[in-house]
């Protein structure tokens, strides 16, 4: 912990560089993702189309914990995916109070598309950086977001 002098303002700040690394990730998902049609797909659809496209049907409060966001966030970003057509919500059999939300075949054209769209970006970061430097950064970014 620094405690001598506070740390410095500058553009090689940590956060400024996560924030910018994310932005730009997410202007080249975008972009991608439009010359397929999914012109309507935002960067925050993730938190929810993620966890779904590694287990279909699970709970708003599933999906918010693997998302690490409120349940209350989630529950905005999950009616935002229904509008788009890429989800929806059905009572779920064990517990008919509940919703589990699955993806729809639009959900699902969305998945195939943003796997070789992820799977592209993933090579052109590991073209930039080095299979080395690229393992670090995984586990870098996944120690940042248990901070």
């Amino acid at each position: 912990m620094r405690t001598s002098s506070l740390p410095r303002l500058t553009l090689d700040n940590l956060g400024f560089l996560l924030a910018k690394a994310s932005q730009r990730f997410n202007e080249r998902l975008s972009a991608a993702l439009a010359e397929h049609g999914f012109t309507d797909v935002r960067p925050s659809y993730g938190s929810v189309l993620m966890p779904l496209f590694e287990q279909d049907g699970l709970r708003v409060g599933e999906i918010g914990l693997r998302a690490r966001l409120s349940k209350q966030s989630m529950t905005r970003l999950v009616s935002d995916c229904e509008r788009s057509g890429l989800v929806r919500r059905r009572r779920d059999e064990a517990d008919g109070r509940a919703f589990r939300v699955e993806l729809t075949a639009r959900g699902r054209r969305l998945r195939a598309v943003a796997e070789g769209v992820l799977a592209e970006l993933d090579d052109e970061v590991l073209a930039a950086v080095g299979p080395h430097d690229t393992d670090a950064l995984k586990t870098a970014l996944k120690g940042v977001m248990e901070l």
